[in-house]
């Protein structure tokens, strides 16, 4: 017993320690001694979503873009109703967005049940829509449970099979997460209790001042709010010296704050790097010029490029932002594939043999440069070739672009370029974000 004690003090004092040194630099942070492993689908997802949750002790935090009301994920609600019925903490945060439609019966069913929720930029009055920052949304999928186990990717809490545009369909969205422990969930946990607290203080903000100003330490509130809303600025990039294995990882955000472009970063470091291939996949795809450049780099130097793309379309406009850039990149050796079997929306990419991400960043500008988003990036053999033998699966069922054909030649095909091009510039500008693409 006093041995599992100790045990559990370390790797507490471990998770804090790196929770000081993330966010330190916008670059990510790796840590050894985690274990990481992939989860196909919400089939996978949820239930060992629910079988942590069911064992929580203490505190369950949880952010998400859409959380449906299909029965699927209802066994997650009612997990969460549970946790907090027995006594354990449960924050859960939702984007105003994402829950369109849904989010008055969901939170009152948690709200009855002492979950406490926050919505991250509500939409519940026509003048939000009007408001600064509102095309900055939520997009993270997280849980965290009693600080010791992270899940992290791009699966929403929705059955796999049901999308919120076209309906049921026959076989499941293809997508991944991952079931985190050790160090690494430290800032996972910190990032999810960040963006609880940054939506919960958008509604209640004018409270919490005023609670803070009234009280008998006003100082001392207002620092720990400060610690609740910021992250560290301690220097240093390893948190275990010494001791990576058996699986480094790092988890990287994107933020508003300090972390504005640590996945694209991320990403065009790991491409730059790279020596015998890069297998990208990513549903949403308009990357700007310093990635492009990386893809097309690489592929001219002989490393083998392989990206898959949407193939069966939910929005019609993605889809033709990516093919605007289909001739670019395939004129450098870049293969594309089309997933064609059910709607793409995992966003992997492998890398070498050690070398590794999944989560809910996409390869556009609202995910780069807009969006909350977060990723988990993994430095471990076993786990890179159970994600490459998942990416070759869906290319054996997938349709591959034929290079020797110009996919939007011409005339038309440049001014079609261009207008997406314009669109993105628009958006990215009204949107409020700054440097360029």
């Amino acid at each position: 017993m006093a041995t599992d004690e100790s045990s559990a003090r370390a790797a507490a004092a471990e998770r804090s320690e790196l929770e000081q040194l993330w966010g330190a630099v916008p670059r990510p942070v790796f840590s050894g001694g985690n274990a990481v492993r992939l989860l196909r689908g919400g089939d996978e997802l949820f239930p060992a979503l629910v079988e942590a949750i069911d064992a929580a002790r203490h505190e369950v935090c949880l952010a998400t873009y859409i959380f449906h009301d299909d029965a699927a994920a209802d066994r997650v609600t009612v997990a969460l109703i549970q946790a907090a019925q027995r006594g354990v903490q449960v924050k859960v945060v939702l984007d105003g967005f994402g829950m369109l439609g849904r989010l008055v019966d969901l939170q009152r069913r948690l709200c009855e049940a002492s979950v406490q929720v926050a919505v991250y930029r509500p939409i519940d009055r026509w003048w939000n829509w009007l408001q600064p920052g509102q095309l900055r949304r939520l997009h993270l999928k997280l849980c965290v449970v009693d600080a010791e186990i992270g899940f992290v990717g791009g699966i929403n809490l929705m059955d796999d099979r049901f999308d919120l545009n076209h309906g049921w369909t026959d076989e499941p969205r293809l997508d991944f997460a991952v079931r985190v422990s050790g160090p690494v969930t430290g800032p996972i946990h910190q990032a999810t209790i960040a963006a609880w607290t940054r939506a919960h203080l958008g509604s209640d903000f004018k409270e919490e001042a005023l609670a803070i100003v009234r009280g008998a330490e006003p100082l001392a509130r207002l620092r720990r709010l400060i610690k609740r809303l910021r992250l560290s600025r301690r220097h240093g990039m390893q948190a275990t010296p010494g001791l990576m294995n058996p699986m480094q990882a790092a988890f990287v955000l994107r933020d508003n704050v300090r972390q504005r472009r640590t996945i694209e970063r991320s990403y065009i470091d790991a491409i730059r790097n790279a020596r015998t291939r890069v297998d990208l996949v990513s549903p949403y795809f308009y990357p700007g010029r310093s990635f492009r450049r990386a893809l097309r780099d690489a592929a001219r130097r002989g490393v083998a490029v392989r990206l898959l793309l949407q193939g069966k379309l939910d929005y019609r406009i993605a889809g033709l932002a990516a093919r605007a850039l289909y001739d670019e990149l395939l004129g450098q050796g870049v293969r594309i594939f089309e997933y064609t079997p059910a709607y793409l929306h995992a966003k992997v990419a492998v890398v070498d043999a050690d070398w590794a991400t999944v989560g809910s960043s996409n390869i556009d500008p609202l995910s780069l440069l807009l969006n909350l988003e977060a990723n988990v990036i993994v430095r471990d053999n076993a786990f890179n070739s159970e994600l490459s033998a998942h990416f070759d699966a869906a290319l054996a069922v997938s349709y591959e672009i034929d290079p020797a054909q110009k996919y939007r030649p011409g005339v038309l095909g440049a001014l079609r370029r261009a207008i997406v091009a314009w669109v993105a510039y628009v958006y990215l500008r009204v949107a409020g974000a700054t440097g360029r693409y």
